[in-house]
């Protein structure tokens, strides 16, 4: 049985061989609450912890990486995208004041090579450990035929949980709240089909090539990891007056901060703030890709935004400076007017664009 399967393009033994490699970087995600180890049919937990909340809402979270995993495998460069792949899904329970608890992986493949496969989940691993999320169980599937060897894609999903008061929301921001941004370390994972497009398909310039701007080659800048931002924003809900936050992912800052903001309020972010890194000018430059075009499929070096109190903005700042994330205050919260409830305006331009 196992002789035909192989011969049909399928080998278990080389998933076993890559779960044995892999386990003992899974074993340093474990929480407390996690019950058993790999292996299983499903991931338990503990949900007795949760007994300690008085009204827990549970929050979940599922994606991809999308066409990064691409750059990965012309890159030959495996163990990074795990990042990617968490911070897409757990900093977007964030968002709601939602503690990140457990995570499930999934990874397509036309043929697994344990090595390939084993950097992989190693770069999940070691993402889930920085979020303290703990990583309980995954899927491995080899798919010949509809994959080509070499090819993977991976997604994932997670489930938190926040104290129904404490959660984050547009119910909670008000007129006068401040718009702290976060800088990104780069594109993080989104918009790479019109980078791709742009400089790797029409301009062809190649992965090895090392561009002064960038001060590194091209594949390197497309594969910086997404920046996590998973403990230091719990630290904004938990400690300071933060009132709601927002990942930018697909989509764009103006976009995605408009899903946080009631009818009753509008937002001015001001460009003149901050200086996008040089991968933004290169793609905008080489491809004469539009602002608003742009503005609306990448982050522009903005990762998350958190509107906070007047008051508490001081706090916010200093903890994520200790956290090692450069912030700065970029707009306010203003009211609404008879055409702009719920919309993000953005002023100035950046400096030197």
């Amino acid at each position: 049985m196992t002789n035909a399967y192989a011969q049909a393009g399928v080998d278990i033994h080389a998933a076993d061989a890559a779960i044995e490699m892999f386990k003992g970087a899974v074993a340093k995600t474990k929480r407390p609450e996690v019950i058993g180890g790999l292996g299983g049919f499903a991931g338990l937990f503990d949900a007795s912890a949760l007994k300690d909340y008085e009204h827990p809402v549970l929050a979940t979270s599922t994606d991809g990486v999308g066409t990064k995993v691409a750059i990965a495998q012309a890159m030959d460069v495996h163990d990074t995208i795990g990042f990617d792949l968490v911070g897409m899904v757990v900093d977007d329970l964030v968002v709601c004041g939602a503690e990140p608890l457990f995570m499930t992986d999934y990874i397509a493949t036309g043929k697994v090579v344990p090595e390939v496969i084993t950097a992989i989940v190693t770069g999940i691993a070691n993402a889930c450990a920085e979020a303290g999320v703990a990583l309980v169980g995954g899927e491995i599937a080899e798919h010949p035929g509809l994959l080509e060897a070499g090819e993977y894609d991976v997604a994932g999903a997670t489930t938190g949980v926040v104290e129904k008061d404490g959660m984050l929301g547009p119910d909670k921001v008000e007129v006068g709240d401040v718009v702290i941004a976060m800088a990104s370390s780069g594109l993080h994972s989104n918009g790479y089909s019109l980078v791709r497009h742009v400089l790797l398909n029409t301009a062809q310039i190649p992965l090895g090539q090392h561009i002064d701007e960038l001060g590194k080659t091209l594949g390197e800048e497309l594969l910086v990891p997404t920046r996590l931002y998973t403990k230091p924003c719990l630290r904004l809900a938990r400690e300071t007056a933060t009132h709601a936050m927002s990942h930018v992912t697909g989509g764009g800052l103006a976009n995605n901060l408009e899903r946080v903001l009631p009818a009753s309020v509008a937002v001015t972010v001001d460009r003149s703030t901050w200086t996008p890194g040089a991968i933004f000018s290169l793609v905008k430059r080489t491809g004469d890709v539009s602002q608003p075009d742009i503005e609306a499929t990448l982050n522009m070096g903005v990762g998350m935004v958190a509107l906070t109190a007047p008051d508490a903005v001081d706090a916010a700042l200093a903890i994520l400076a200790e956290s090692g994330i450069e912030a700065w205050v970029a707009g306010e919260v203003v009211a609404a007017g008879a055409d702009n409830g719920g919309r993000v305006e953005l002023i100035g331009q950046h400096p030197g664009w």
